[in-house]
């Protein structure tokens, strides 16, 4: 049995790899800053040390799996690296793990995490499957013959892998301090499409994945004819049960499909789903079934009822304008007689310095916007602007601190809908202590 050491292991990718790892039977450890996470639970639930950073925790017993917010430089890596013990950084261990069976890589912009739990959970039920998913959850699988992961495009880190399948969502501009423009993504995406043995299956609704090159099949999905999956009359209901929608192969009728979320982002995601169980020959009932089963990934769309005040709280990982945008959009079809009140927090100073004006033209969609103080990332800890430089951008918005969290009280049968990718979850919880405190 193999000792393997997490250097950062509450990463939402690192956690889950850890998990899939102690599920096959290996001997998993790991070290983080002592701060709380939220994909710290499920790290608990299977029994997973958790230790704090120190040299001494590496011995010549381990393999060392690095996260990639992590320096060689930081005291376990060099540690490692002197005494000869086995260094991988997280992508490249997943490349090698990939290998070893039938891989599925799910990547894009926007909507991978949210896709690859979607897939994950409808195809496991059709064969013995390993799978990791970007929010922090990981099954590792003993009779696994396939495995379907996250696959990040930051810094190409994609492009260590050589997946049988790829499923992508869409190629946008982000990741600005990494990426010089559009161009550089797509080339990025353009490699990685060319390294696909067998299959890939991509939104034809985007126009940059309309222009993508590969040397195996590429499948097309999306609300445009031109598509090989097509999806029509979508029907978002109003009980709150979700969302109907047909699809067509080819132009020919193939099945009428429903799924529990909202947005036509879910529709995409499912419909990309539907193209790659289509290809692998999953009995479309069964689709049909888990489709409806399924009630989302972590810090995606993940509600709380708040009676007190006859509230609607949203977790939501939304961090780049067309996220936002889409999640206020969702929120909207799911609660048309709510006003939608957006709480949110930038992620990354080079983020909101280039999307500045986008994030302003996507957040004055909701009906009332408060913004948290930028949260700056372990890579990139400060930057030349503040939150009031978008604040400036947006009619009427406010700052929001713990000193004012009660302000939100005012917003009865309202959803408060809170986005981003830091650490967003302290102002939903002071809200929810400030509830609690008020009926005491």
């Amino acid at each position: 049995m193999v000792k393997y050491h997490f250097v950062g292991i509450k990463g939402t990718g690192m956690s889950a790899l850890a998990q899939i790892l102690q599920d096959l039977h290996h001997d998993v450890q790991g070290s983080d800053y002592d701060k709380r996470f939220f994909t710290q639970q499920a790290l608990e639930d299977k029994n997973i040390t958790i230790l704090p950073f120190t040299k001494d925790n590496i011995t010549s017993e381990e393999i060392v799996i690095a996260g990639n917010a992590f320096p060689d430089e930081h005291e376990e890596i060099v540690k490692a690296k002197e005494i000869g013990v086995p260094v991988y950084r997280y992508y490249d261990f997943l490349g090698d793990l990939a290998m070893n069976y039938t891989s599925v890589a799910v990547t894009g912009t926007h909507g991978k995490t949210s896709t690859t739990g979607l897939l994950s959970f409808v195809f496991e039920a059709f064969a013995p499957t390993s799978y990791l998913i970007g929010d922090g959850t990981g099954s590792g699988n003993d009779k696994g013959k396939y495995f379907i992961w996250e696959s990040c495009e930051y810094k190409r880190h994609f492009l260590h892998s050589d997946p049988d399948y790829c499923l992508i969502t869409n190629i946008e501009f982000d990741h600005s301090d990494y990426y010089k423009d559009l161009e550089d993504v797509f080339s990025a995406f353009q490699e990685l499409a060319l390294k696909v043995k067998k299959a890939v299956f991509a939104c034809g609704d985007n126009e940059q994945l309309q222009m993508i090159k590969s040397n195996v099949p590429i499948i097309y999905y999306g609300f445009n004819e031109e598509n090989d999956f097509q999806a029509r009359n979508v029907t978002f209901l109003s009980d709150d049960s979700g969302t109907e929608f047909d699809v067509y192969l080819r132009n020919d009728f193939y099945g009428h499909f429903k799924i529990t979320g909202y947005g036509n982002h879910n529709v995409l995601n499912a419909l990309g789903v539907i193209s790659f169980c289509n290809y692998m020959n999953v009995p479309i009932e069964l689709v049909k079934e888990r489709l409806m089963q399924f009630h989302g990934v972590k810090r995606r769309f993940s509600e709380t009822k708040l009676e007190l005040r006859d509230q609607v709280m949203i977790d939501d990982y939304a961090h780049h304008p067309t996220e936002i945008r889409v999640t206020i959009q969702a929120a909207r079809e799911k609660y048309p007689d709510r006003k939608i009140i957006a709480i949110f927090q930038p992620h990354t100073y080079s983020r909101t310095m280039t999307f500045m004006d986008e994030f302003a033209e996507a957040l004055d969609t909701a009906d009332e916007v408060y913004l948290c103080d930028i949260f700056g990332s372990a890579r990139e800890k400060s930057g030349k602007l503040s939150i009031h430089d978008l604040q400036d951008r947006i009619n009427a918005s406010k700052i929001l601190h713990n000193t004012n969290i009660e302000d939100l009280k005012q917003y009865k049968h309202s959803v408060l809908l809170f986005m981003g990718a830091g650490d967003i979850q302290k102002y939903q919880n002071a809200y929810k202590q400030a509830l609690e405190s008020s009926t005491m």
